[in-house]
């Protein structure tokens, strides 16, 4: 359980109670403890006054698609069809709605959405350690890089210090203006071999501040994935109805106002407010209607996909319908795991399993997405953004990170690779940065997945310079990196 600290004295946030935890609610006592105080963590101070520039404060919510794994740039966004045969994709090149840009034809439908966002052809940094998969995602999900790699490449698992991801960040400084989850992370957790959601928690600032992790039962090929959502976290149990829940919180703001003076120094950590706030979520059923797909057209759910990604693509749109500032949806598949059955990370057979199996997935998902949100008047206001933690090297067969490659796969590569961006006062229709003629380094305008997380921030009104402090009281920027404003 949270303990209030006396008036005055700082807080300390990393031996709270997970959100999950915490959102178990269909009893008054766990409701009437844990819940308020976490929503009283969720108003902690206010970042310091921000520079702004183009586009800053333009989103009111993040869709954050995570192609965990790492797609290769080559065979889907950035094609290089006069390649040499070793390097250029099996895949050949197809106009999009934008003159000038083409895409290979594994992504159809985003062929005809691309008017809606802009490519950024020119991801790029230098590993220094980071060629695994978990110290690439953590240092694009926190921003910084992580302190310990093992010779094996793999990180430790998760710890009370370790950076926050971007998630906790924003449901701290800027939690939402209705009763709903401040940021949730779907449908899988973030991994690398047997090291799990490491990048993907709070860290220091305190379990109060994970995102909401849903995570369905059942394997990552599972149809069904989505259909085994749990909405029950935000309903009443049986016993308690809903006028003796709302009895119960006027009892409680008779008693609050009837509090002796002395008592009255607590009531600057606002109990009383966030009491309120715990009763409105549950109230509200705004977070029950969100997290229910059943309430959506089969038309439209076929046209997102009747698979695991598209499913969570179309819940990430009704939660921030709903009111959540952040949604982190990880492609659901261990990044290193089978590229016949889920990954990116084709080491081997990289052609088949991209036609066949994920560039379906991701042409369908992202695709509608982005046109439902422009139809729905949602994407003026809400920053999508689709990137992996790496591309894939141009050059077939070949080893760049230590891993073995079949003469037909592609490794990491984290020289030179894609990010598609939009919403929010993004460019429609435009492409910012190149590669070279092999796809293997940028030409114009490098970018540092650091300035994505920037823009992420920048564009919630957030000045990626704020200060936070660590679990030693040590002062950390959010991101040392400035935002990419080119993109507005």
């Amino acid at each position: 359980m949270l303990s209030l600290p006396a008036p005055g004295r700082p807080r300390r946030l990393c031996d709270s109670p997970s959100r999950r935890e915490i959102l178990q609610v269909g009893g008054i006592g766990l409701l009437g403890l844990t819940l308020p105080n976490f929503l009283k963590l969720s108003a902690a101070a206010a970042p310091r006054p921000a520079l702004g520039g183009a586009g800053f404060g333009r989103a009111k919510s993040v869709i954050f698609l995570f192609l965990q794994g790492g797609p290769s740039h080559i065979d889907i966004w950035d094609p290089k069809p006069d390649a040499p045969d070793n390097i250029r994709s099996q895949f050949k090149n197809i106009k999009t709605k934008v003159p000038g840009i083409e895409l290979t034809e594994v992504m159809p439908k985003l062929a005809q959405a691309v008017d809606r966002a802009t490519l950024i052809r020119s991801m790029s940094y230098t590993p220094k350690g980071l060629f695994n998969h978990t110290a690439a995602i953590y240092q694009l999900i926190t921003g910084y890089t992580p302190d310990r790699v093992s010779p094996s490449g793999q990180l430790e698992p998760p710890t009370p210090t370790d950076f926050p991801t971007a998630g906790a960040q924003i449901a701290r400084l800027k939690p939402p203006t209705v009763p709903m989850l401040p940021s949730v992370m779907l449908p899988r957790p973030l991994q690398e071999s047997n090291v799990i959601n490491k990048g993907g928690t709070a860290g220091y600032l305190g379990k109060a501040y994970d995102p909401f992790f849903l995570f369905p039962p059942g394997d990552d090929n599972d149809q069904k994935k989505m259909e085994r959502i749990r909405i029950d976290e935000f309903m009443l149990r049986p016993e308690l109805d809903k006028l003796r829940l709302q009895q119960r919180q006027s009892l409680l703001q008779t008693v609050n106002e009837g509090i002796t003076e002395l008592e009255q120094s607590v009531k600057h950590y606002a109990l009383d407010q966030y009491y309120s706030r715990a009763f409105e979520l549950i109230l509200s059923g705004r977070a029950r209607d969100a997290f229910d797909l059943n309430q959506e057209p089969p038309e439209v759910r076929d046209r997102y996909g009747r698979h695991t990604f598209g499913q969570s693509c179309l819940l990430a749109r009704r939660l921030v319908e709903a009111g959540t500032r952040f949604v982190q949806v990880n492609w659901p598949s261990v990044a290193n795991g089978d590229p016949v059955q889920t990954a990116w990370d084709t080491h081997a057979s990289n052609f088949p399993p991209l036609k066949d199996l994920h560039c379906p997935k991701l042409d369908s998902a992202l695709a509608t997405l982005l046109e439902d949100l422009d139809n729905r008047g949602l994407l003026a206001e809400t920053l999508v953004v689709a990137l992996g933690e790496f591309g894939r090297s141009p050059r077939l067969g070949v080893s760049t990170s230590g891993n073995g490659n079949a003469a037909d796969g592609r490794d990491h590569w984290p020289y030179c690779y894609t990010a598609l961006v939009a919403g929010a006062g993004v460019k429609r229709g435009t492409l910012l940065g190149r590669s070279d003629q092999h796809g293997s380094s940028p030409v114009e305008r490098p970018i540092h997945p650091t300035q994505i997380l920037a823009t992420v921030y920048h564009a919630l009104g957030i000045d990626p310079a704020t200060i936070v402090y660590n679990h030693l009281n040590q002062p950390r920027e959010l991101v040392q990196a400035e935002p990419v404003l080119e993109l507005f």
